[in-house]
């Protein structure tokens, strides 16, 4: 097995029976064969490894100068002996190019084996060879024409490659297959040496005929070279593959070696069939490679079934065929050595996550060998978890209890884990899982006991009061346990159970003895469950959880641990209620799988099946280093389904992989922050929490941390919202670029980066600006009132404020701070204020505004809940944003993508709207609208109406698709609104309205 690696980056695993990336061996390897050969003995070549000669350079001198043959031939195969092992023969090249001129074969191809080596270090003398090699590419023998062509292809100096044109040109069209098929792979490599003289001398447009041609192995070598070109300039389109090439390509796969198979599977998984049933048809032909010898051409016929799947309907009958077939092939991978093993499994893996039904019935497979090396087994163990059911569950626990006795370590670990995984996936076992983990526990030893303390606590919160009879077995365990996770867990769980433990003070306080010298994680852990202890158990535990707060706050360098201890002492002392609602909240159950690769990013590592992407289970963009313009793939969209995948040909490059659909969290879904803000319409319900924003370290409403331990009894002060303590905590606003991850949804994203047409540089727009509207009036602001508006100019936000002092006494300190909210809304600068405000006096201000910032769907989703801070006091307004303005610049989609991303969302998501009384033509509207970055695709007339196609894109990447109806003559549109949030929809209606009608 070898990895071969393309300019692209992309490693694969490959077999190794020959091919382009191998020359230099080929070359070597087949000169010494037929030498052994012709000699009739083996391998006697040795001999010219064994020399220790001084001053052997001008011996070989005299005898490449030889008039005898053989000599002459024995000379050469010691300067390649010698540059085999890494001695410097340049000194000879003149002498050994001079031996060229032979009718020799072998004789020549150590020559060009010698000359490929050092023509970059001498590429004058190299022009020296380049008539031989011209003569060469017109010799009766093919093996001499392709030897000079490729040893051309070879030689990377720029001079010599003007001269290979014509040659290769003939070549390219040479009546003997062997030499169309060497100059198919030389094309690919002048491609890299000089891209513009392959562009203009055609080779490519002849490159492309050569799929049409009658011998599979030249077809193969035509798409290995297409396919490394287009790899290496991801915006040519050079593969344009259709159903009559595909065809051919089909027809050659049967007849062609292991690496042109591979070759031609890999540009088939590249292809986006018209519909399932040719998808199908493809499918049928390519599943007879599953039963083929070689494992890399297995794996590339499955990445390109695993890819056609998506297409097929999950009722017809093909597609459960096809699931059987997938099964045996993959089985069969795990024969082989463990090497290979490992690659299978880390592919199978992908394989589970995305499709479990295949190998569902195939557990025993999985089941671990004594002999296995450690990786081996730790993979198979992850398979067995994601295969394991309530059908066999019983088989996968008897073999996990078994493992969990092994003598390696992390072998035993990982055993005892997925026992608590399995109780967690497959409800009907937990009590036999749990069972068996007292089991384990009762055997005393150390390493089993933490692994499954760890595991019992996940059990807890998967299933609350249900197990909790275990809790007496697991403290009798406390004493053994020195590992971090283990003590953080069997703290959690005395913690969260403190009423069962009569003695859950004292078990706490042995551990907080050594406090200082707790990791993070135990510290963070101890000082919750005293906490909750506390809350239920005030009277026994006051001086417990004064001594833990103080170890915290004033003993501790941790910032994490110091802010921790300051909120729960300020929620105490405060409002102890509040407290416990807080602190004692219901825990939401954790999920089944908590390791399964993120959707998208699954589908993407499904198209590197069989190459190092899906060993690591990273995208080829992570780990390869200066990959141009790297082609994010997906799969096909889904027959049947409102998921979408966008196919990689019809969607345009330049967006990170990490970026996912966007998804707008629900409010509940987000941790509240301690600002409490009292805001009036258009919200309803209960006051909302907002987050700091990235604007540097503004602390809002004043006071540091210091305040925060300042005199207790003070009550709160300028309590606007009626929540406690809102004068003494400290609200700084992280420093640029700290976000917390969990804060907040992923920007941007899905649809909208396979559509990254403008490569996200903004164009002037004549978007609509609203009016200033008066957004805080002065009486409810001490004097200073508000009015604003927002516009979006050259792709970038803006709120456009304008503030009045119609107070007696100036106004400065300045800051502002936006709550979180649908789309990420959030200051890109400090608010800018330059001299104080005196009384009467207005300023206009421009304060730019970006969408990286927390998110939480709001309702309305428009809705802004903004803070504004001077030296006076802190105000809240709420205000709605025109939705328009996150209309981006490269919203505009190709009309293919338009037509297959309209039937791929379902008809329910369809939203239809009246625009009355607009009297515009089509043009004029469409021009209008485009001013907003709403841009028509297309336009046709049914029946006397105009009929416009139009796209749009929002800032989170929501992609929204539009049917405008307008009538000549009537002032009544009829828009209908596609998309994959339907939330937008009603507010994409009065963006639509808002344009139309100013």
């Amino acid at each position: 097995m070898c990895l071969k690696r393309s300019n692209f980056g992309v490693i694969s695993f490959y077999p190794l029976p020959g091919g382009t990336n191998n020359l230099i061996n080929w070359h070597r390897r087949s000169v010494y064969q037929s030498s052994a050969t012709n000699q009739g003995t083996k391998m006697t070549d040795s001999k010219y490894f064994t020399t220790t000669k001084k001053g052997e350079i001008f011996e070989l001198k005299a005898e490449l100068n030889s008039d005898k043959k053989e000599k002459k031939k024995e000379a050469v195969k010691k300067v390649i002996a010698s540059m085999t092992v890494g001695k410097d023969v340049s000194a000879l090249f003149p002498d050994v190019v001079n031996c060229m001129q032979t009718d020799n074969l072998e004789l020549k191809k150590l020559v060009y084996l010698y000359l490929m080596n050092y023509a970059k270090s001498q590429p004058d003398m190299a022009i020296m060879a380049v008539n031989t090699f011209v003569k060469d590419c017109e010799d009766p023998n093919p093996l001499i024409r392709a030897l000079a062509v490729r040893t051309m292809g070879c030689i990377r100096v720029d001079k010599i490659t003007e001269y290979l044109c014509e040659p290769l040109r003939k070549c390219l069209k040479d009546e003997d297959p062997y030499v169309r098929k060497t100059a198919a792979v030389c094309v690919a490599k002048l491609h890299d040496i000089n891209a513009q003289l392959v562009e203009d001398q055609g080779f490519l447009d002849t490159l492309k005929d050569l799929i049409s041609d009658s011998n599979p192995m030249v077809v193969a070598n035509a798409v290995a070279a297409l396919s490394e070109i287009a790899e290496s300039h991801p915006s040519s389109n050079l593969l344009d593959l259709n159903p009559q090439s595909i065809n051919k390509l089909l027809t050659a796969l049967n007849e062609c070696t292991e690496w042109g198979q591979i070759f031609i599977l890999d540009c088939l998984a590249n292809y986006m069939p018209k519909d399932d049933r040719e998808a199908q048809s493809i499918c049928e032909r390519v599943t007879p490679r599953l039963s083929h010898a070689n494992s890399a051409v297995v794996l590339s016929a499955v990445k390109v079934l695993m890819k056609f799947m998506e297409m097929l309907s999950k009722d017809l009958d093909y597609y459960s065929t096809l699931l059987k077939k997938l099964a045996p092939p993959l089985v069969t991978l795990l024969s082989a050595e463990p090497e290979l093993q490992y690659v299978a499994l880390r592919n199978i893996n992908l394989i589970v996550q995305k499709r479990p039904e295949i190998l569902k019935h195939e557990m025993k497979v999985f089941f671990v060998k004594y002999n296995d090396p450690i990786y081996v087994k730790l993979e198979k163990l992850d398979i067995m978890i994601r295969l394991a059911s309530q059908a066999n569950i019983a088989q996968v626990l008897a073999e996990l209890k078994e493992y969990a006795t092994e003598v390696d370590v992390d072998f035993v670990r990982k055993a005892v884990r997925a026992i608590g995984r399995c109780a967690i996936k497959v409800e009907q076992s937990a009590e036999r899982c749990v069972s068996t983990l007292l089991d384990l526990i009762q055997t005393k030893v150390n390493y089993v006991v933490q692994e499954a303390i760890v595991v019992i606590k996940d059990i807890f919160r998967k299933y609350p009061n249900k197990y909790e009879s275990v809790i007496a077995t697991l403290c009798e365990n406390l004493d053994s346990l020195d590992e971090p996770e283990a003590r953080a867990a069997m703290i959690w769980i005395v913690g969260e159970y403190a009423e069962r433990i009569d003695n859950a003070d004292e078990l706490l306080e042995s551990f907080l003895e050594g406090f200082h010298d707790e990791s993070t994680q135990v510290q963070l852990q101890l000082l919750t469950a005293i906490v909750k202890l506390f809350l239920k158990k005030p009277t026994e535990t006051q001086e417990l959880v004064q001594q833990v707060l103080s170890l915290a706050t004033q003993d501790s360098d941790n910032p994490d641990l110091r802010d921790r201890g300051y909120i729960y002492w300020r929620l105490l002392s405060t409002d102890p209620v509040a407290a416990k609602e807080v602190v004692l909240a219901e825990k939401p159950l954790i999920s089944e799988e908590t390791d399964l690769i993120e959707p998208t990013l699954l589908d993407e590592l499904i198209c590197y099946i069989g190459t190092l992407a899906s060993v690591y289970h990273k995208p080829p963009s992570a780990f390869v280093e200066g990959s141009r313009g790297v082609v994010h793939k997906s799969l096909p969209p889904r027959t049947g389904s409102s998921e979408s995948a966008e196919s990689p040909e019809a969607a345009p490059t330049g967006a990170p992989p990490s970026e996912q659909p966007a998804v707008i969290p629900a409010q509940g879904d987000l941790l509240g922050d301690l600002l409490n803000l009292d805001l009036g319409p258009p919200v309803s319900g209960p006051p909302l929490t907002t987050a700091p924003v990235q604007m540097g370290a503004v602390d809002l409403l004043g006071g540091g941390l210091d305040s925060l331990m300042g005199d207790e009894s003070e009550g709160p002060r300028g309590d606007v919202s009626g929540s406690p303590a809102m004068g003494g905590a400290n609200f700084a606003a992280p420093p640029t670029g700290t976000m917390p991850a969990n804060m907040g949804a992923p920007i941007g994203g899905g649809l909208g980066d396979l559509f990254d047409l403008a490569g996200g540089v903004g164009t002037l727009s004549g978007s609509y600006v609203a009016p200033k509207a008066v957004w805080l009036p002065a009486m409810k602001a001490k004097g200073l009132e508000i009015s604003g508006t927002f516009s979006r100019q050259v792709g970038s936000i803006s709120m456009d404020l304008l503030l009045t002092n119609k107070a007696l006494q100036v106004m400065s300190d300045f800051a502002i701070q936006f709550n979180r909210n649908s789309f990420g809304l959030a200051p890109a600068a400090p608010l800018q204020v330059h001299a104080p405000l005196s009384p009467n006096q207005t300023v206009e201000i421009s304060l730019p505004l970006n969408t990286v910032g927390s998110v939480m769907k709001m309702d309305p989703l428009n809705n802004l809940q903004v803070a504004v801070k001077n030296n006076i006091d802190v105000f809240y307004f709420s205000t709605l944003y025109p939705l328009h303005i996150l209309f981006v610049e490269d919203g505009k989609m190709e009309r293919q993508m338009f037509l297959a991303t309209w039937k791929d969302i379902p008809n329910e998501n369809e939203a239809q709207f009246q625009i009355k009384d607009c009297p515009l033509n089509a043009e004029a509207v469409s021009s209008k609208l485009q001013g907003s970055n709403i841009f028509t695709i297309a336009k046709r007339n049914v029946e006397g109406q105009d009929m416009l196609y139009q796209s749009l894109k929002l800032t989170n990447g929501i992609w929204v698709l539009a049917e405008l109806r307008v009538q000549p003559g009537n002032p009544t549109f009829t828009l209908s609104l596609k998309c994959r949030a339907p939330e937008v929809s009603q507010h994409v209606y009065q963006a639509y309205e808002t344009i139309l009608k100013n």
